[in-house]
């Protein structure tokens, strides 16, 4: 038998707060969860892998909508390989342009800390009288 995952188990293993867990259903991100004989949700491995990869791609800036696509053409099966490809690869794309972006406000950031060490070593040391 297939080990599954009770919500609060879900929650904890994939670091979404239930409250997203049951948006990313109710929009389609995430397929209708299967549920125990209790109605409970039960989340399977494949369902924590696959909010694994809706974790990367929400981390990375990719819009909802885009990640909706993506999760469609996932659904339609090994015709749509193409696909999800050319998403992932415009995807990349603007990650490296973000990351490209960051480093160099980082590096502006990096000059400021420089600026303001040098002025710091630049400063007389305030000598306080002690009491005898």
């Amino acid at each position: 038998m297939t080990e599954t995952f009770s919500p609060a188990q879900t929650v904890e293993i994939s670091g979404f707060s239930l409250d997203t867990l049951r948006y990313y259903e109710k929009i389609g991100l995430i397929e209708p969860v299967r549920r125990a004989a209790g109605g409970h949700r039960r989340y399977s491995e494949d369902d924590l892998g696959w909010l694994d990869m809706l974790r990367c791609l929400r981390g990375t800036g990719m819009p909802i909508a885009q990640m909706q696509n993506f999760a469609v053409l996932a659904r339609e099966g090994d015709d749509t390989v193409e696909d999800r490809l050319a998403l992932l690869e415009e995807h990349d794309a603007a990650v490296e342009a973000e990351l490209a972006r960051l480093l160099e406000q980082r590096s502006k950031v990096r000059a400021k800390i420089e600026y303001y060490r040098a002025y710091l070593a630049q400063q007389p040391a305030v000598c306080v009288p002690q009491g005898d």
